[in-house]
């Protein structure tokens, strides 16, 4: 199985400040949004453009995700971004308010059809259309941006997030429906340790990848709870093993704990190490 990429933390970084931008080349994150969109003033769009680029052909993100969060092409901002950006040190391109393939074919018609997308699915049109925009070929990864989707909502802000399960399940569905990766929203008390604990372990149960994140003082607590556990991998590693020697065996079933292990836990247990080998070599 080849190592995946972990994405456990993607921090939110404003693309028009030099020293954010490098203080985010030692922060222990799995990838950087550098910012263009919300974090960044409209007197201050076009220069942020330079600012990015100088930092990108700089370096020293190491083995960071580089991911650009462009304004939207429907903006006063947006197509000169991608025109800009276009040949950047970046890994990914990504469109905030996706509501349709359509959105993300104007993109690539801009930037080339050799880049990977993300999309921000945080309008009920884009959680409407998750399915297709997860599908076109270029897409590589949903943002849930559950700030602005609360306010398309209308809905309130509580501590389990049952408004919003039925738009976060329904992204989640169509990104592993398509092989894409799903990362949660931002959780606004950056203070908040307990809290952001909590929302972390609600979206890894849920099946996100990772957590995007508005501090830096967020980070450890987000890389815990989206790495396996000593408890995961010692599981995994059981698992495998009792199935393995069942198999050469050819007799009788695999039972690790009392449970039965078939393929599919087998095939899950075979991910988390990977997982675990991924954040260890990060």
């Amino acid at each position: 199985m080849d190592m995946p990429r972990p994405y456990r933390s993607v921090l939110y970084i404003p693309a028009s400040k030099e020293r954010a931008l490098d203080k985010a080349r030692s922060l222990d994150v799995d990838a950087i949004i550098f910012d263009l969109e919300d974090a960044v003033t409209p007197d201050a769009k076009v220069e942020a453009r330079d600012t990015l680029k100088a930092a990108l052909q700089e370096g020293g993100y190491g083995a960071r995700a580089k991911i650009i969060r462009l304004n939207g092409l429907d903006s006063a901002w947006g197509r000169e971004d991608a025109e800009a950006m276009k040949d950047a040190a970046a890994d990914a391109f990504l469109m905030p308010k996706v509501g349709s393939a359509a959105d993300v074919e104007a993109l690539a018609a801009i930037i080339g059809k050799d880049k990977d997308i993300w999309a921000m699915i945080e309008t009920p049109m884009g959680v409407m259309k998750a399915e297709e925009i997860a599908a076109h070929p270029q897409m590589k990864g949903f943002v849930a941006g559950t700030n602005d989707l609360a306010k398309e909502l209308n809905c309130r802000f509580r501590a389990d997030r049952l408004p919003m399960i039925t738009s976060l399940s329904m992204m989640l569905l169509a990104a592993k429906a398509h092989g894409i990766v799903a990362i949660d929203g931002v959780y606004n008390q950056f203070k908040d340790d307990e809290g952001l604990a909590a929302e972390c372990a609600q979206g890894r149960d849920m099946g996100f990848e990772g957590k995007t994140l508005i501090h830096p003082a967020q980070v450890a607590v987000c890389n815990e709870a989206f790495s396996p556990s000593a408890e995961e991998i010692d599981l995994a590693e059981r698992q495998i093993a009792a199935f393995e020697e069942t198999e050469a065996s050819g007799q009788g079933v695999a039972v690790v704990d009392g449970k039965i292990v078939e393929n599919l836990h087998v095939e899950t247990a075979r991910k988390i190490l990977a997982l675990a080998e991924a954040v260890s070599a990060r």
